[in-house]
């Protein structure tokens, strides 16, 4: 029978690792369009793109995961079923645990990885994209200027440029500067380009010219070929990086720093995303039940199962989304955490019933069997 085990893994293992990175592939396209700003708008380097997309790929996983294996049993379980090999497994004397057994042992491993991964790796992917987005964010080069567009870095300063080439090369800018005591300074260059000089920003102006008024209305007006105009004031940001709900590790979900009025206000929030933390996994478990039950939980049909395969689809996808309504009640009302667990072990108790049902049924049978006489006498 071992043999005939492993050989139902393997016909459900190839179908999952197909459908969990098609469904990825997708989530990650989607994923890329969101980022795409940051290679037209921001400037960033190909590198510092695909970091970011590489990045969520723990989280898409988790998502993904129970959905791949939901749809890679129905067409696995489903092609054997019609094929008749699952009828030829029952005929050669294993049981229904021994059919369902490889799925189940899947659906575990995929559970223990969604595990892994929500505890431990999604919150440091999550904490290395928020770490890059504020970098990007607090980038000079990056904010200092917006191609066609009149932008405001910093208190009092007025920078425009025309455009900007592929070598980040800035053509016809225009700076606007307002100096303490009233005065004035306006600078005008062919090109400019943004360069790092005693690790501090600096913008190195060229073919241009320096309009100052003083306080006193005095205009001074200096041309120059090379003017380096100091950025150092504009790296400097009071700005502190936040780590959201999402980003946080399970301990800090579960007992957050309460001296801080952030997690205290939080704390809800904080708590039932932990719960989720451990939940979630569980609809790996839940919906490869409910997608064996659609094929198993029924009599044979030379017919297909088109029917039954889109009633538990429907279902499955309600018990899903019932999942993101329960954690999102939860998040105002903590006593609703026993919820988030018992959604996927609902589910998961259905599936096992119909897919054991018939057996139950025969046992029930030979009970009223023996009963029977016992009723006869005592009428």
């Amino acid at each position: 029978m071992r043999l005939i085990e492993r050989y139902l893994f393997r016909q459900l293992l190839g179908p999952t690792l197909l459908a969990t990175l098609a469904l990825v592939a997708l989530a990650l396209l989607a994923r890329s369009l969101a980022e795409f700003d940051i290679l037209v708008e921001q400037r960033q380097s190909a590198l510092v793109f695909l970091k970011m997309i590489a990045l969520a790929l723990p989280m898409l996983l988790s998502i993904m995961m129970p959905l791949a294996l939901f749809v890679a049993a129905l067409v696995a379980m489903n092609r054997l079923h019609t094929e008749q090999e699952i009828v030829v497994c029952f005929a050669g004397g294993m049981s229904r645990w021994s059919v369902i057994s490889p799925a189940m042992r899947l659906a575990a491993m995929a559970a223990l990885i969604s595990l892994v991964m929500g505890l431990w790796l999604q919150p440091w992917a999550a904490r290395q994209i928020r770490e890059t987005a504020f970098d990007i964010k607090t980038d000079v080069t990056s904010t200092l200027v917006q191609p066609g567009q009149f932008t405001e870095p910093g208190p009092g300063l007025t920078v425009y440029a025309q455009s900007i080439d592929r070598s980040n090369k800035i053509h016809n800018l225009f700076i606007h500067q307002e100096t303490p005591g009233g005065g004035a300074s306006t600078y005008s260059s062919r090109e400019a380009e943004i360069a790092t000089r005693k690790g501090q920003p600096v913008l190195i102006m060229r073919y241009g010219s320096n309009q100052h008024f003083s306080r006193e209305g005095v205009l001074q007006y200096t041309s120059f070929d090379e003017y380096t105009y100091d950025l150092s004031s504009l790296s400097h940001t009071d700005e502190l990086l936040h780590y959201k709900i999402s980003d946080r590790y399970p301990h800090e979900l579960f007992f957050p720093d309460l001296t801080q009025d952030w997690e205290q206000h939080n704390k809800k929030k904080l708590l039932a995303e932990g719960h989720s933390r451990f939940a979630a996994p569980l609809y790996n478990i839940a919906l490869m039940a409910m997608a064996l039950a659609a094929v198993i939980g029924g009599p044979f049909s030379r017919l297909g199962y088109g029917k039954r395969i889109a009633a538990v689809g429907a279902a499955a996808a309600v018990i899903r989304i019932l999942g993101f309504g329960v954690q999102a009640a939860c998040e105002d009302a903590p006593s609703l955490n026993a919820l988030q667990y018992l959604v996927p072990l609902a589910a998961t108790w259905w599936g096992m019933s119909q897919i054991f049902r018939q057996k139950l049924s025969r046992r029930v049978r030979r009970r009223l069997a023996k009963t029977a006489p016992v009723w006869t006498g005592a009428a």
